[in-house]
C-alpha cells in the first residue's frame, strides 16, 4: 500500500474545473473563495459613507487643518483672554496716546491711551461670538424654512420663494443702518439678530434646493412605498443627505458674518463703546492713521486673519463634501 501523506488541517482541496482536484493552502482556498476587493480592499470591510471619507479627506488637507489650529485659538482667547492678556481693555492712559511698542505693550496704544494688545486680544470673543451665533441662528432658520418647503411644495414653496426674492433686494449695510440706528441695546443681540433676519434666505434656497434632489432618489421613494411618514422621510432619509451643501455654505458664511459687524460697528450703529470689538477699534482709530498706524494695523490684521480662516475652513469642508472633486 502507497504512503500516504500525513493529514495537514490546514491544506484543502479544490476542484480544477477539468473532473480533477489540486491541493491547497487555507490562505490560497479563501483567496478562491473571497477574491480580494478593487485596490486590495479586504471584501468584508463595510464601505465609508460620504462623512468618513469627508472626514478622511480632512485629516489629510494642510488647508483644514491650518485653518483648524487658528479657530480653536481664537475659540480659546475669546473664552479665556486673560489666559495671554492679563489688564483690561477699558483702562485707558491719556499720557500714553497713540504711542508705540514698549515692554509689557508690544501693540502700542491707540488715540484714547488703551492698550492695542489688550483690546485686540478681547475682541475677538465679540467677534467670534457674533459670528457663530449668527451663524446657527441662520443655519437653523433657514433649513427648516427651506427644507420643508422643498419637501412639501405647493403654495407654501411658492410663498417662501417670493419672500427670499423681498430679502435678497434688500442692502445688507443700509439695512443694517436702517434697522440698528433707532436699537439702542449695547449688546451684540441686535447685531446677531439682524444677521439672522436678512441671512436665512440664502441658507433657506439652499436647503430647498438640496431637499428637492435629495427626495426623488429610488431609496426615499422606497420608503415612502413601505408607508414611511413625512416626518421619518425627512429626519432619516432625507435631511442626513442634504445637509452638506447647508454645512459647507453656513461654514464660509460666518466669516463674512464676522466682517459685517466689524463694517455695522466702524459705521457706528453696531456695536458701541464701552463694548470691545475690531470694528470699533478700527473706527476709532482710522482718524490717528498718519500719526499711529499700528492702532489700525492690529485689529485690522487680526480680523483679516479671522474672517480668512473660516472661509478657508469651508473651501476645504467644500472640497471634502463635493462628491464631485473626488
Amino acid at each position: 500500500m502507497p504512503d500516504q501523506e500525513p493529514y495537514e488541517p490546514e491544506r484543502a482541496v479544490a476542484g480544477t474545473g477539468m473532473g480533477g482536484t489540486m491541493d491547497l493552502g487555507a490562505s490560497e482556498a479563501i483567496t478562491l473563495e473571497q477574491p480580494p476587493g478593487p485596490d486590495g480592499a479586504d471584501p468584508k470591510e463595510k464601505p465609508r459613507s460620504l462623512w468618513s471619507d469627508a472626514w478622511h479627506d480632512l485629516r489629510r488637507n494642510p488647508v483644514f487643518i491650518i485653518s483648524a489650529l487658528v479657530i480653536l485659538f481664537l475659540i480659546v482667547i475669546s473664552l479665556w483672554p486673560s489666559l495671554i492678556a492679563s489688564g483690561s481693555p477699558l483702562k485707558c492712559d491719556l499720557a500714553k496716546a497713540q504711542e508705540g511698542s514698549q515692554p509689557g505693550h508690544p501693540f502700542g496704544f491707540n488715540g484714547q491711551g488703551c492698550d492695542v494688545y489688550t483690546r485686540t486680544v478681547y475682541g475677538a470673543r465679540t467677534s467670534v461670538a457674533v459670528g457663530i451665533l449668527a451663524t446657527l441662528g441662520v443655519a437653523v432658520l433657514g433649513s427648516v424654512l427651506g427644507g420643508l418647503a422643498g419637501f412639501f411644495g405647493g403654495a407654501g414653496d411658492a410663498v417662501l420663494s417670493r419672500i427670499t426674492d423681498i430679502f435678497f433686494a434688500i442692502p445688507v449695510v443700509l439695512g443694517g443702518l436702517v434697522l440698528l440706528s433707532v436699537i439702542t441695546s449695547n449688546t451684540v443681540w441686535p447685531v446677531i439678530g439682524f444677521i439672522v433676519l436678512l441671512g436665512w434666505p440664502q441658507i433657506s434656497r439652499i436647503a430647498r434646493g438640496s431637499v428637492i434632489t435629495a427626495k426623488q432618489n429610488d431609496y426615499v421613494q422606497a420608503a415612502r412605498a413601505l408607508g414611511a411618514s413625512n416626518s421619518r422621510l425627512l429626519l432619516r432619509h432625507i435631511a442626513p443627505n442634504a445637509i452638506a451643501p447647508v454645512i459647507v455654505v453656513a461654514t464660509i458664511a460666518l466669516g463674512t458674518y464676522i466682517s459685517l459687524e466689524a463694517t455695522l460697528s466702524f459705521l457706528g450703529v453696531g456695536l458701541k463703546p464701552p463694548s470691545v470689538s475690531w470694528g470699533i477699534d478700527i473706527s476709532s482709530a482710522a482718524p490717528y492713521v498718519r500719526n499711529a498706524p499700528h492702532a489700525l494695523l492690529w485689529p485690522s490684521g487680526a480680523l483679516a486673519i479671522t474672517v480668512l480662516a473660516f472661509i478657508m475652513l469651508g473651501d476645504a469642508v467644500r472640497d471634502a463634501l463635493d462628491p464631485k472633486l473626488r
